[in-house]
């Protein structure tokens, strides 16, 4: 039988109310699959610090996923196009150098603006991320755990 799965998940601590919704997503659907994962979480500034983290868990081979999470918002001076698609290369650099799956949710609006309906919008846009993240971890972990050659038996 496969052991349990083991996941980082990391988070941007800006609009950490909104980001934090993703994890609740997460394990809500982990629940629901009855995958009895372990999810440790690690907090990091902003989303441009993700990769690194990213790399430096997936170095320590003790996760069968790490997933980050994130809101890039336009502030209006076109530095958001450009932290987001470095962290998403990052990411995907992330989990190509050190052979653990990462997974992205993390989001780039366009037209963000702290007023309360937009924030609700996004309150449940997050959890409905974290739950696909939840989803292509659980696939990718069953589909690690069926590539795993099995161990050979001592005569």
């Amino acid at each position: 039988m496969t052991k349990s799965p083991k996941f980082a998940f990391i988070k941007a601590r800006w609009h950490a109310e909104i980001v934090d919704k993703a994890l609740e997503g997460f394990r809500q659907r982990l629940t629901e699959l009855g995958v009895d994962a372990d999810v440790v979480t690690f907090d990091v500034p902003g989303a441009f610090e993700m990769p690194l983290l990213a790399k430096k868990l997936g170095e320590t081979g003790s996760y069968d996923g790490i997933a980050a999470a994130a809101l890039v918002v336009d502030g209006g001076i076109y530095r958001h196009d450009f932290v987001a698609a470095a962290v998403v290369n990052g990411l995907m650099e992330a989990q190509m150098a050190t052979g653990t799956p990462v997974f992205s949710v993390s989001l780039t609006p366009h037209h963000f603006q702290p007023k309360p309906e937009i924030e609700a919008f996004y309150l449940d846009h997050f959890i409905g991320k974290g739950r696909e993240a939840a989803d292509a971890a659980v696939q990718t972990w069953r589909l690690h755990a069926s590539l795993e050659a099995p161990k050979a038996v001592a005569a």
